[in-house]
């Protein structure tokens, strides 16, 4: 738990609450609407491409879907949309932006594994924009119930207005990505960047920063990212222990020894992870036993970025699929919502997921094309 990339861990955590708290994710969910509300569909698109910005600044993914639904659920509800169908676009969006950059599951698998932060930041992009389309499909096959007719009728001029509104919020995640990607900062020093042009943009551009707040968000930083450093370093203990105990010897061989070649590895890997995402949780599935796999991979020629990419989709989810998968009750409670309401609507969510998964591990280029990597 002493690594210095893992300072970013309570800071990226930080920053999250900061995001809602200084009016951002509000911003650039007004724009969000007024391009897309009155389409069919259109909110679910809003919910996938808010938490798509949102994840580019905060890197968890509780605070992701605290800053978006309380904000869009009472709108959809407005439109007659299902709360099992919002729950489910909600969990399902949680699980696509795993690899969105500064995701903290990214800089524990780059702290344990030695992987660049800035090659896994880089290839996490494209992979969840893949499965942020494919979710999209299925938001629309689904909206056959939406009113967009309910929907406030905004002007051209009002649309341009609320871009200028949402500029200094929709800056930040690129901002973020380019500074830790292309050199200029590290993981660590772009989440104080971020903290500080967070404070002066909820002061001076939205005028919402609420000051008593700061010491309960504190707080919760504090709780939350000592739960997270514990699950890294007791999985990383007892990764030690499983590579001293001989039985990461006997994992390589068996994995090493899967019919198929690369393709069998990457399918083996993709369920193992998804049952490991809904049983242990994602940081320790992917602290624990990616180390232990990682070998593996380079031995028979895949890119290690690429792995990472692909096992933390697979990994994202089994956390958020039901019935075992903690992501989605955290979803439900976040939305204030019954688990039962989704369960029979999420499915569909769930199958486009992994079908995106498959072609992001099919075609390295997906990850590998914004790093230079073949």
């Amino acid at each position: 738990m002493s690594s210095l990339i893992l300072l970013a861990v309570p800071l990226f955590v930080f920053l999250g609450g900061l995001l809602e708290m200084s009016g951002m994710a509000r911003a650039m969910i007004a724009f969000l609407t007024a391009i897309l509300g009155s389409v069919r569909g259109g909110l679910s698109y809003v919910l996938l491409g808010a938490i798509y910005l949102v994840s580019g600044i905060s890197g968890a993914k509780a605070a992701d879907m605290a800053a978006v639904a309380p904000v869009l659920f009472p709108e959809m509800k407005k439109r007659g949309m299902n709360e099992g169908e919002m729950v489910s676009v909600l969990a399902s969006a949680a699980a696509m932006s795993e690899t969105v950059p500064p995701s903290i599951v990214l800089i524990a698998i780059g702290s344990a594994t030695g992987v660049s932060i800035a090659a896994l930041f880089a290839g996490g992009l494209i992979p969840a924009l893949v499965l942020a389309l494919a979710l999209g499909v299925i938001a629309w096959w689904r909206s056959g119930g939406d009113k967009p007719e309910m929907a406030e009728k905004i002007p051209n001029k009002e649309k341009l207005r609320r871009f200028w509104v949402a500029l200094p919020a929709l800056a930040l995640p690129f901002v973020i990505r380019f500074a830790v990607v292309d050199g200029v900062a590290t993981a660590t020093e772009v989440s104080t960047i971020g903290i500080a042009y967070a404070v002066l943009v909820g002061i001076f551009v939205y005028r919402s920063f609420d000051w008593r707040r700061i010491y309960p968000l504190l707080i919760e930083t504090a709780s939350l990212s000592g739960a997270i450093l514990f699950i890294i370093g007791a999985a990383s203990a007892m990764g030690w222990a499983l590579t001293q105990s001989g039985f990461s010897q006997s994992l390589t061989v068996a994995m090493q020894a899967v019919p198929g070649g690369r393709v069998g590895f990457m399918v083996v890997s993709i369920l193992a992870f998804l049952v490991l995402g809904s049983v242990l949780e994602g940081i320790p599935a992917v602290v624990l036993f990616g180390p232990l796999l990682f070998p593996v991979a380079q031995s028979i020629g895949v890119n290690e970025v690429h792995y990472a990419i692909t096992i933390v989709l697979a990994m994202g989810l089994g956390l958020f699929s039901p019935p075992f998968g903690v992501g989605y009750y955290a979803a439900c409670a976040i939305g204030k919502i019954n688990p039962d309401a989704g369960l029979r609507r999420i499915w569909p969510y769930m199958g486009a997921l992994l079908v995106g998964i498959v072609i992001v591990a099919m075609v390295p280029w997906l990850t590998t094309c914004l790093i230079g990597a073949n």
